[in-house]
Order: C-alpha cells, then sequence, then structure tokens
C-alpha cells in the first residue's frame, strides 16, 4: 500500500507519496481496500497544523473513505470481506489500503457509487446534524446557506429543502450561483456583491430568515446577523474565510437570536449513535432521489497536493474526490 504523508508541516504541498506495509486487522477495526477518498478543508488546516485534532508526524490527513472490506478482526459480527462500505475516520484516510474502527464503517446502499459515497459523510452529516439538530429547522422556515456551491453547502441546500424549508445561499460567482439554484436553493446571491444582506431581506419579505448556515466565518458570520430574522438561529460550521469572528453579545439579546456551533468530530466520542442515525437518515433520503451530490472533479491520490490547492483558493464547486 502507498499513502500521502506530512512528514514536515506546513500546508498540502508538504504531502509525500510513501510506500508503507498493508494494515494487520486489528480487534474491533476492518481493513479496508479503498476506491475513493474525500476532500474536506479541514484536511488543509491539519496539513498546517491549525486543526483542532493535530495528529503526530508522519501522518496522512483525510476522514472519508470508501471501498471494499479485505479483512474483519475479531469482534466486529456486522461486516464481512467483499461488502461495499464506508468509513469515517480521524485522519489517515489520503491511503490506498486503511484500518477503520468498525463502529464507523457503515455498508452502502447498493445504488451509491464509491465516489459518491466518500464525499458523502462529512459534508451531509454536517448539513443534517448542523441544520436538524443543533439549529432545529423546521418545514416551512427560511434558510441561508452560505458558500451554497461548496461540498458542505450544496449538502445543506439540498438537506434543508429535504427538511421542508425554503432555501436561499450566497456563493462567490455567477456559476456557483447556478449551481446552488439547480440543487434547490430559490434563489443564490453573489456574496462578493456589498447589496447581499439587503437581496437576502427583500426576497424573505424584510423578515430575515430563520436559520443561517455558515461555514465562511470573517465578515459574512457579522453580516449575517443582520440576515436573521427575530429569534432565528445561526449555526457556526467553520472558518472557510481564515477570520475567526467576534461577537458582541447586544446583538444577540437584542434579536432574540441563537448561536450555535457544530463541531462533527466530537459526535465520535460524546453522540455516535446521532452520527449513525443521520447517516441512515441521509442514505435512505438519497435512495428517494432527494439528495444528489455533486463531485467538482476526481483527481489520482498521487495530485492531493494540487486537490487540496485547488480547495484552498476556493476554486472547486462541490466535492473533491481523490482515486488511489
Amino acid at each position: 500500500m502507498y499513502a500521502m504523508l506530512v512528514r514536515q508541516l506546513g500546508g498540502p504541498e508538504k504531502l509525500e507519496r510513501v510506500e508503507l506495509p498493508d494494515p494487520e486487522p486489528l480487534p474491533g477495526h476492518v481493513v479496508i481496500d479503498v476506491r475513493a477518498i474525500g476532500c474536506n478543508f479541514a484536511d488543509i488546516l491539519m496539513t498546517e497544523g491549525r486543526y483542532q485534532l493535530k495528529p503526530p508526524l508522519p501522518f496522512a490527513p483525510g476522514s472519508e473513505v470508501a471501498g471494499i472490506v479485505r479483512s474483519v478482526g475479531e469482534g466486529v459480527p456486522h461486516l464481512e470481506p467483499g461488502q461495499r462500505v464506508a468509513a469515517m475516520l480521524d485522519f489517515g484516510a489520503y491511503s490506498s489500503v486503511v484500518s477503520a474502527p468498525a463502529d464507523f464503517v457503515v455498508r452502502l446502499p447498493p445504488s451509491m457509487p464509491f465516489d459518491v459515497a466518500a464525499g458523502f459523510g462529512v459534508a451531509y452529516q454536517t448539513a443534517y446534524i448542523g441544520l436538524a439538530h443543533r439549529a432545529g429547522l423546521k418545514a416551512g422556515e427560511s434558510l441561508l446557506v452560505h458558500a451554497a456551491a461548496g461540498g458542505v453547502g450544496l449538502a445543506a441546500v439540498e438537506v434543508g429543502r429535504a427538511l421542508g424549508a425554503r432555501v436561499w445561499g450566497t456563493a462567490g460567482s455567477a456559476d456557483k450561483c447556478a449551481l446552488a439554484v439547480h440543487h434547490g436553493a430559490e434563489a443564490c446571491f453573489d456574496v462578493s456583491s456589498h447589496e447581499w444582506v439587503e437581496e437576502v431581506l427583500r426576497a424573505s419579505g424584510g423578515r430575515g430568515v430563520d436559520v443561517v448556515y455558515d461555514p465562511v466565518g470573517g465578515e459574512v458570520f457579522h453580516r449575517s446577523l443582520k440576515c436573521l430574522a427575530w429569534s432565528g438561529r445561526l449555526v457556526v460550521i467553520g472558518f472557510a474565510s481564515g477570520d475567526i469572528p467576534e461577537l458582541k453579545m447586544n446583538r444577540v439579546l437584542l434579536k432574540n437570536i441563537a448561536i450555535t456551533g457544530l463541531n462533527l468530530g466530537s459526535y465520535k466520542q460524546r453522540a455516535p449513535e446521532v452520527l449513525r442515525d443521520a447517516l441512515q437518515r441521509l442514505f435512505d433520503l438519497y435512495e428517494q432521489g432527494a439528495l444528489k451530490p455533486e463531485i467538482y472533479g476526481r483527481f489520482p491520490l498521487e495530485r492531493a497536493r494540487e486537490a487540496l490547492e485547488l480547495l484552498r483558493q476556493r476554486k472547486t464547486a462541490g466535492k473533491v474526490i481523490l482515486i488511489p
């Protein structure tokens, strides 16, 4: 097997291909021949040493894989060799073979290809748990999704629609906005225009939106507070802008708004049943045709540096997938 390893922190450019011995099936683990790997913004932060999880050097980044079970360790009654599966890891996904904790390995729906499955877990679980659990989004409410053409943003647009909400989005170009509309947003506003706040307010009849889904942070976060309806909720997903905002709490008090956050990784330790339940619900929605994941591009695993650089420069729309 081989992996793209970080031997020295410094960003995706530090990734290098390294041949490694194949893993053995440990108790409670599953060895998977990887067919596809999902890229996420967190992978970039991890290579820079700026992510909350800091693996010891050397390490392979990445948390999403899909493939075929090669072998199964002791104490894993629900999986067997030859099954098509997806797995969520803490890190180590940028590899041709992985060993994954069996509790976070699930069988794929028959209709789901490997490349779709590899980009499904983080984006759609973040969207579903962020909207359904953290924000309590209800049918008939309104939702504004920032970075609505990215992997996580498109998932939120689709999940919001599936939950019965009216959905608007923001994105950085007309082409990206068109993609968000194609996936279910009623309208999408160019975030590079300083008028997007006014456009959201006009679209909502001056009321504002019930929920804002924000993976961007920075100035987008602050301006989003103007878009929130009375008693609205803003879900902090991440800081793709690189700017972590600070908040004067009088703004929360005056509009009776709630600011909530989502760290998907913490659910693995504290509430893994929420992840499993969310994934099953999402698989059901996929089988019903309510979710249609968008793949921006598929790159050989050896080109992980290039793939992550496109993601860092926000030149992608949809998920970026690596193929060993």
